[in-house]
């Protein structure tokens, strides 16, 4: 069910907690690389699982379910990938999904909902923690990454770039949005900020992209270190929700700080009604910051605006983005 589907029956309400069971299956074989084992070709259980490092048996199970789901197909024996799972599962194709790895580390996360609203939240990690681990680091950008990329342009576009030419964008991950930018007008440079396990991944991207000469990164921690000055635009994307709303006052007054006169500020992020039930994805978004950080929540237009205010932003607008919303405003 989507998320803003009423529940009407029994069967309803079963179908959406047995939900997870799908889901299971997707991230196992997507963690055990089962899609890429087989690849191009029609192997047995006995040839996957020896490549795998499977079980044998467990694996044929696996596999089997995998073709009731439709992303692997069975024939004599032998299985061998859909075209979906040909196209998108399989590692080094163009269209491989890599920001799967993500959900799956999140599957972890939620699994502690229960403990969490029963005890509070004070083992949870921050995204800044888990930057320490390398692998989910990778995972987490490659995740974003996908879809940013993909997002950006679209949304760059609904920005006022009149007279921008330095842009910061505040954790930005793998430089997708960065890339936006710079590719919207040729006087534009970007500097990412990120952490210092983050930015050697972000220049990885940048390489990638070939655009060294238009992106520079810089490393540090959001809440504590310097940003710098002279930027006309400060992008915040899919950064307020990690934060408490203090830290979020004090992070747009920083952004406030690094700006020229005149500049920009434009935060991107599920941005609730008043009473946090709507949009749906905003409210269900919430749980995942209850589960994976110690602060973090979505935040209501009204709150962002007074940042906004408090920082001494004015001529605040808002602009419809995908599931998100973008909130800009101008430096007095």
């Amino acid at each position: 069910m989507n998320p803003t589907d009423k529940f009407k029956t029994p069967l309803d309400l079963r179908e959406s907690v047995s939900a997870f069971q799908r889901s299971r299956i997707i991230l196992s074989a997507y963690e055990l690389e089962l899609f890429t084992v087989i690849g191009k070709e029609r192997k047995s259980p006995e040839q996957v699982a020896t490549e795998a490092k499977t079980d044998k048996h467990a694996t044929e199970r696996l596999m089997n379910a995998l073709c009731a789901i439709g992303l692997l197909e069975k024939n004599d024996g032998l299985y061998n990938n859909s075209e979906f799972g040909l196209n998108y599962l399989v590692k080094d194709r163009p269209g491989f999904i890599a920001g799967l790895m993500h959900s799956s580390n999140l599957w972890r996360s939620w699994s502690n909902l229960t403990e969490i609203v029963r005890t509070g939240r004070e083992n949870a990690q921050t995204i800044r923690t888990k930057s320490n681990d390398g692998d989910w680091s990778e995972s987490f950008i490659a995740a974003m990454h996908d879809r940013a990329y993909r997002q950006a342009p679209a949304i760059v576009a609904q920005i006022d770039l009149t007279g921008t030419h330095k842009v910061l964008d505040i954790g930005g991950g793998s430089g997708a949005y960065s890339m936006a930018f710079v590719r919207a007008g040729k006087e534009i440079n970007a500097t990412v900020f990120d952490l210092p396990n983050i930015v050697t991944i972000t220049e990885k991207y940048i390489r990638a992209e070939g655009l060294q000469n238009k992106i520079d990164t810089l490393a540090g921690d959001y809440l504590v270190d310097s940003f710098r000055a002279g930027y006309d635009l400060a992008f915040l994307s899919a950064i307020i929700h990690i934060n408490s709303f203090d830290e979020n006052l004090r992070l747009v007054k920083k952004c406030a700080a690094a700006l020229n006169r005149g500049g920009i500020i434009a935060i991107q992020d599920h941005v609730m009604g008043q009473d946090r039930t709507n949009p749906a994805p905003g409210a269900i978004f919430a749980i995942n910051m209850l589960v994976g950080t110690p602060k973090g929540d979505t935040y209501t237009e009204n709150e962002i605006r007074w940042w906004m205010a408090e920082a001494g932003f004015d001529d605040v607008q808002r602009k419809e983005t995908f599931q998100n919303a973008l909130i800009i405003g101008r430096k007095k």
